[in-house]
């Protein structure tokens, strides 16, 4: 982990891969499961469903559901609030699923951890997938529960001037368009960006996607189907809100947080966006481990649960309380 002194490891790569990651592929490998590149929208969103057996996270005082007005339809929020006094800090949580899967019951496990560990009010948003509402859809849903939870944070006990932003690979990729967005348009001023193994390119040439092409959890095929059902162009790739990597500008941005694994196809573009963001005067904190998958942090379940719920603590600590 480096401090927010703008340094990131440009160099990070792999180690050996941790025992219970590789415990955990195989347990997946040997129930048979086809690759997400194989499967129709239907099918992959059923066996991600199935994939992994999910368990309850920690308890949370409070756990509402409930929905706001959004761009073309209501937008479901699912609110976790911890005990303690009013005007916490608020994180708002965008879900992985390569855009095209997930909700409020994905990251559930998760978010009752973010709310436990930092004693943060936290959001989850459900926006709309794709391939039914492709880019920008699920990122304006996303933009407007920011807003809204920045408006409102005092009627859930959260505090409007501490309202950080966080996800997990598409949700990494829509917390930066996030951030990105409210930069350029006048939105509102966020506290800090949380990315988890985020999507930063819509290219699949790097170094890590030769290395970690096959065998561990997210493939490079897998990539390719993701993007090929979010985007209804492909020239909407090139979109900086689509490829924050291929934002001309970076500066004046929200601090940042990034979390990077060493058995990710995703590892290099996120190192990239990790060194682009210091390039440009962000403050950076780049976590690496080396010996981790893709999707790791979203696995509350043995033997994967402690790494998940370690890494998670970890960002949370660079947040201000």
């Amino acid at each position: 982990m480096t401090d927010d002194s703008n340094a990131v490891d440009e160099r990070a790569g792999r180690t050996e891969l941790h025992p219970d990651a590789r415990a955990f592929l195989d347990e997946v490998a040997a129930r048979g499961h086809p690759s997400t590149a194989n499967l129709s929208v239907e099918s992959a969103r059923e066996q991600s469903s199935l994939l992994v057996e999910r368990t309850a996270g920690p308890d949370v005082e409070d756990v509402f559901d409930l929905s706001i007005p959004g761009p073309e339809r209501s937008i479901p929020l699912r609110v976790y609030r911890p005990s303690g006094d009013e005007g916490r800090g608020v994180v708002v949580y965008f879900h992985g699923g390569g855009w095209v899967f997930g909700g409020l019951d994905k990251m559930d496990a998760a978010c009752r951890h973010v709310a436990s560990a930092s004693g943060r009010v936290v959001v989850s948003v459900n926006y709309r997938h794709a391939p039914e509402h492709p880019f920008p859809a699920g990122l304006r849903d996303c933009r407007t529960a920011t807003r809204w939870v920045v408006e409102n944070a005092a009627v859930l006990g959260g505090d409007g001037e501490r309202v950080a932003v966080a996800g997990d690979s598409a949700g990494g990729n829509l917390a930066t368009a996030v951030a990105l967005a409210f930069r350029d348009f006048d939105g509102p001023s966020l506290e800090r960006q949380l990315l988890v193994y985020p999507a930063t390119e819509h290219a699949f040439d790097t170094a890590s996607h030769e290395q970690n092409a096959t065998g561990y959890y997210l493939e490079r095929a897998d990539s390719r189907w993701f993007w090929s059902h979010y985007l209804d162009d492909e020239l909407d790739g090139k979109h900086p809100y689509a490829s924050p990597l291929r934002a001309r500008d970076l500066s004046n941005l929200p601090p940042a947080s990034v979390l990077t694994c060493g058995f990710d196809p995703l590892r290099d573009e996120g190192v990239a966006y990790a060194s682009r963001l210091a390039e440009a005067g962000v403050p950076v904190r780049h976590h690496h481990l080396p010996d981790q998958i893709h999707g790791f942090v979203g696995m509350f379940v043995e033997p994967m649960r402690s790494h998940a719920e370690e890494a998670l603590t970890t960002m949370l600590d660079d947040l201000s309380g």
